[in-house]
Order: structure tokens, then C-alpha cells, then sequence
């Protein structure tokens, strides 16, 4: 696997939702992107979705050579992944799929070639069964939607080299970015794991009469959820002990987190309360469309990166 390989075309397979949102990302990084999707109406929709995200995408900033124009589409997938330089996968998430997929894409592209799998919580394990050079494959995860939210959770399977995990962050960060590298596998990597810890609590809350749907979104988002666009928890925490940071907090706090935890809830999405969590968003929402909130959400993320790129440029040097 050549480490200095230039990465310049990109194939994406599948052209759902995170498909066409990695295609509009590539394509705003200036390179060229090859989409393929046996699917009827697959190009119309892979074309609509990227209009949609090509203002985001431009707001952010467009790389030199940015355009849609180097956009091509093809439902046959040797002829999308012919010269590819890296391949993302977005195909359905199932196991038995993307298994004979990889092998297939294995077949087709020359072996120093990452295949990157978007998978929310397949195991590339699994995945890469079936390829004969299951080294270059690893899982890509991307944040729904790519084109806005930076990271991607990178992590290999057994046969994967660290080689190729170190390319794959390489290429993701050429691209404006966010990889983290996991030291193992776990079901539905670790991102996706906080979100279902979190949301777990949030609908326990709900469950036990606690608190309204509304008010608990209200709890996550003007407090602890401003604070973790800026930092994550540990940090958030070192903060949180004062001038003694995180040696000050463990020692006060670690016993009270820990009888926290052991209250914590374990609901089941009974049909009554997944009604109840319905009605709840539809009564929060009041009245807007998804394209009105998606748009709120992807004008407050751009706010936010922004400020986080300004606060990058005035720290002062050696200011950590």
C-alpha cells in the first residue's frame, strides 16, 4: 500500500441520504466524484440532494477546483470504481450485503485502493470476509449529514493494516475532517454509543413522568450541550474541578457519578411510549417541516464551527 498515493477521485457507492451528503463534501474539496446506485431515480435524487447541500457546503467554503461539474453518475459499479482513488460505501446496513459488496469492490480495484465502509455499526470484521486484500478495508463512519459535520470514526477489522488506517485519516483530514481512531471494535462504534446512552436516560426521564419530551431536549441543548460543542466531557469535567481540575473533581465527584449511574434507567420502546415520544417531537417541533428545522440546525453548526475556527486562529501560540 503506496502511503504517498495522491488521492484526486473518489467513488462513492450508494447514493441515499449519507451517500449524496459524502458526494457533496468530495466534490466541495475539489475532487472528483463518481457515484453509482442500482436504484431507479437514484441520479435525480443524488443531483437534488447535492443542490440542497451546495449552499451549506459554500457557506463553509469551497476548496480550489470545487464544482459540481465534476460530478458522474453510473448505476454499474466497475465502471464507477474504474481510477478510483478511495472508495466510501453507503449501501444498506446489512451485513450479509456488505459483505458480498466488499468482495465485489476487492474484485474490482486495485489493491492499494482504501474501501471505506460509511457503516453505523457493522463490524469491518464481518464486512471484509470475503476480499482477498482485506487489509484495505476499514470502517469511514461519517456524522449525519458529511457535508456539515466534521467527524468521521475510523477503525479497521482483524485483517486490516495500520498502514491503511493511517492513510484513511490522512485522506480524511486532506478533506477538511475530523477522523478519531478507535483501538477496537465495538458495535455501533462510539459516537452513535453516546448518542443511545444519552437518549436512553432522556427517554427513561420521559417514561417515569419526570419531565416533557420538550424540556429534556431544553436540558441537553442550553446546557451540557453547549458546552460539548466546544469540548468533550473529560475536558468539560477537568474544567468542572476547578484549579484543581480533574484530580479535584474525582475526588468529590466520583462517588455521586457513581450512584448516578446506578439510578439510571433501562427503558424498553414500548408501543405506548414510542406514542408518547411522538407526540412529544410533533408538539416540540410546532408546526415546522423537516426541511425548516434541518435548515435552523445546519445554520447553528455553521455558526458554531465558525466561531470554532475563529477561536483557533486567536489562541496564542503555545496556548495548547
Amino acid at each position: 500500500m503506496d502511503p504517498g498515493k495522491n488521492i484526486e477521485r473518489v467513488a462513492v457507492v450508494g447514493a441515499g441520504l449519507i451517500g449524496s451528503s459524502w458526494a457533496a463534501h468530495f466534490l466541495a474539496r475539489g475532487l472528483d466524484v463518481s457515484v453509482t446506485d442500482p436504484a431507479p431515480g437514484a441520479e435525480r435524487g443524488l443531483r437534488e440532494q447535492i443542490d440542497r447541500a451546495w449552499p451549506i457546503v459554500t457557506q463553509l467554503g469551497l476548496a480550489p477546483g470545487a464544482s459540481r461539474n465534476r460530478l458522474h453518475f453510473t448505476p454499474a459499479l466497475e465502471a464507477a470504481v474504474a481510477g478510483a482513488d478511495f472508495v466510501q460505501e453507503n449501501g444498506p446496513e446489512r451485513e450479509e450485503l456488505k459483505v458480498k459488496l466488499f468482495a465485489e469492490l476487492d474484485r474490482l480495484v486495485p489493491p492499494d485502493v482504501i474501501l471505506a465502509s460509511s457503516s453505523s455499526g457493522l463490524k469491518m470484521s464481518a464486512i471484509q470476509a470475503g476480499c482477498r486484500h482485506p487489509e484495505r478495508c476499514v470502517i469511514g463512519h461519517p456524522f449525519n449529514p458529511p457535508h456539515l459535520i466534521p467527524l468521521v470514526e475510523v477503525v479497521g477489522g482483524r485483517s486490516t493494516a495500520a498502514a491503511c488506517l493511517e492513510r484513511a485519516c490522512a485522506f480524511y483530514i486532506q478533506v477538511g475532517k475530523k477522523p478519531i481512531l478507535l483501538h477496537k471494535e465495538v458495535t455501533g462504534h462510539v459516537a452513535n454509543r453516546l448518542q443511545a446512552a444519552l437518549w436512553r436516560e432522556a427517554v427513561h426521564l420521559v417514561e417515569q413522568g419526570v419531565i416533557s419530551v420538550g424540556d429534556v431536549d431544553d436540558a441537553v441543548s442550553w446546557g451540557p450541550g453547549l458546552r460539548w460543542g466546544v469540548m468533550g466531557p473529560n475536558l468539560i469535567f477537568h474544567l468542572g474541578g476547578g484549579p484543581g481540575g480533574i484530580r479535584h473533581f474525582m475526588a468529590h465527584l466520583a462517588g455521586p457519578f457513581s450512584r448516578w449511574w446506578a439510578d439510571l434507567g433501562k427503558p424498553e420502546l414500548t408501543a405506548d411510549l414510542q406514542a408518547k415520544l411522538i407526540a412529544g417531537v410533533e408538539t416540540a417541533a410546532a408546526g415546522q417541516s423537516i426541511a425548516e428545522l434541518e435548515t435552523y440546525r445546519d445554520q447553528m453548526i455553521i455558526a458554531l464551527l465558525a466561531a470554532r475556527a475563529r477561536a483557533a486562529r486567536d489562541k496564542p501560540p503555545g496556548g495548547g
